[in-house]
């Protein structure tokens, strides 16, 4: 449909255009046509929002939704937070306990996902066949292979899909990506990622499951376990089976930010990592650190230890940025040679009305303002499925070559460990009965 004249004017010129598709379509091709249409009613009302996951960052991506449409349903396994969401965002939405009602729901269309990781493609998945648009927590996918069912099943249904990469709509993190791809530190040679150490902890309790849960829900696609409060809520990250620890965790974030930044495909990765042997406890590794050498001639270090953060280096000078800074010599030199917001080329569908921000919660308004402005218009967001498969994908493979404590080859086309069957085996997982993304 025509964007409506109250619509925020999306400022970019005709070379930034040209270029930063041309360099898209060099690494990420392009996969679909997304449709130019959109239902009748979305010009008159405001959308209607489904919330899958309402702990902590669920109901936060649901407050800044709100700005953008109606909050129709909540739904979460655990009926303490439910009882939470409906405190916060009053009686009207619909209550749910199982996604799938919610999907079913006509009045929702927009879809929330705020789970736990294990859970984020199946619901994305099946809210884009249920013909909802969907905003959905990082990391995109459990597994390497998840991916490709993603990218296929947003094809087909032309949703938009916007990845709570949230980094890409800070302002420090979007300049710095800027200040690399455009040559302000020279040809770039290597980039240094910190993420920080995983957490310890065990051995746990086995407890009855609490009445208030639905344990065999919330485990989904994951094999089932005796009921561990700490597998559940915030301290998922740090067990295996639902997550990849900071790796996926934070490297979904920084991660993300040094492959935007290098532009180029990886084609081996080295890994090292220390486990923990503890029954019934936290089992991402003790300590890691990954190497990934990238098409292009780029290095990229992961480790646990150090300033936490992505430090770009480059033959001309260096960049680092984090949450709280960007510093280096081409950071200084703006002043006397500025680098404008509408010479920006790494993303061309940006919304110069809004302000710059950083920082978490105000990074999300503009994350979710490109959500909703894409949805109106039919493009592609600045986290699209394209852009966070390939990131997440650098996290999965750099988690397998830890777990393996060796260096890989990799086919970044087929996307395949040629010849190694080990390696290969670890792409996927098996998948329980009635949970498996297909």
């Amino acid at each position: 449909m025509t964007v409506p004249a109250s619509q925020p004017q999306h400022t970019h010129s005709r070379r930034s255009l040209l270029k930063g598709a041309a360099a898209a379509a060099a690494v990420w091709p392009v996969t679909f046509n997304m449709a130019q249409s959109r239902p009748s009613r979305w010009s008159v009302e405001r959308p209607g929002i489904g919330a899958i996951g309402l702990r902590y960052q669920g109901s936060v991506i649901a407050e800044k939704a709100r700005q953008h449409g109606d909050i129709v349903a909540l739904c979460d396994v655990d009926r303490h937070v439910r009882e939470q969401a409906r405190a916060a965002f009053g009686s009207t939405p619909k209550i749910f306990e199982d996604y799938r009602e919610l999907l079913k729901d006509p009045a929702v269309d927009v879809v929330l996902i705020g789970t736990p990781d294990h859970w984020h493609s199946k619901m994305l998945i099946d809210a884009c066949r249920a013909g909802k648009d969907v905003y959905c927590e990082k990391p995109l996918t459990l597994t390497l292979s998840e991916g490709h069912v993603i990218r296929q099943t947003v094809a087909e249904t032309e949703r938009v899909v916007q990845v709570g990469s949230w980094q890409r709509s800070d302002q420090r993190f979007r300049l710095a990506v800027e200040l690399v791809r455009s040559g302000r530190i020279g040809r770039l040679e290597s980039v240094e990622v910190v993420l920080g150490k995983n957490v310890t902890g065990g051995p746990f309790d086995r407890m009855p499951v609490p009445k208030h849960f639905n344990w065999n829900l919330w485990q989904g696609q994951t094999p089932e376990v005796p009921y561990i409060a700490e597998r559940s809520h915030y301290t998922f990250r740090w067990w295996s089976e639902y997550s990849g620890g900071q790796m996926t965790d934070w490297g979904a974030h920084h991660v993300d930010i040094a492959n935007w930044g290098i532009n180029s495909l990886p084609v081996e990765i080295r890994g090292t990592g220390v486990f923990p042997e503890t029954a019934d406890g936290y089992n991402v590794p003790v300590d890691f650190s990954a190497e990934v050498l990238f098409e292009n001639g780029v290095r990229m270090t992961i480790s646990d230890s150090g300033r936490n953060g992505v430090m770009f280096n480059g033959t001309e000078g260096r960049v680092f940025v984090n949450r709280g800074t960007i510093s280096g010599k081409p950071v200084e030199d703006l002043a006397e040679h500025p680098l404008d917001r509408e010479a920006f080329s790494v993303y061309d569908f940006d919304n110069l009305t809004r302000p710059e921000r950083a920082g978490k919660l105000d990074s999300i308004i503009n994350h979710m303002g490109n959500f909703f402005d894409c949805i109106e218009a039919r493009r592609k967001p600045v986290s699209d499925v394209e852009s966070q498969h390939r990131s997440v994908s650098l996290c999965h493979l750099s988690n397998i070559a830890v777990r393996l404590n060796r260096s890989l080859k990799w086919d970044p086309q087929q996307e395949t460990f040629p010849a190694d069957e080990q390696a290969t085996a670890l792409l996927s997982r098996p998948q329980r009965a009635g949970f498996e993304v297909v």
